[in-house]
């Protein structure tokens, strides 16, 4: 990625996690972590990665939810940044922390 769009995709996570917090009134979203958030090339989507705490059966509540209030989140972002075009918001669960701790367990198997 370029310095630019590393910007704005910083700038990005920082906003939708603020929308999120403070503004959405949805409580199927429950506990929610943006991740990482990666801007296409061209700046026209933004792939943003959440992480839910709680069961499979809440992230799935929550994603559902998130897909619901896209719009909503999108509007508040382009108030909140000062280019042009706001990229499409795609949302995807990160599940890079399960990846992580499945190989900390194979690794320590490995140990005893």
């Amino acid at each position: 990625m370029t310095l630019k769009t590393e910007k704005i995709a910083g700038i990005i996570q920082k906003e939708v996690s603020e929308i999120i917090q403070f503004q959405l009134k949805d409580p199927k979203i429950g506990f929610i972590t943006i991740t990482d958030v990666v801007v296409s090339g061209d700046l026209s989507i933004a792939k943003v990665y959440v992480s839910f705490l709680g069961q499979k059966a809440r992230e799935a509540a929550g994603m559902k939810a998130l897909e619901r209030s896209k719009g909503f989140i999108r509007s508040e972002l382009a108030k909140r940044m000062t280019i042009r075009k706001v990229p499409s918001l795609v949302f995807l669960i990160d599940d890079s922390l399960e990846k992580g701790n499945k190989i900390e367990n194979i690794i320590k198997e490995l140990h005893k």
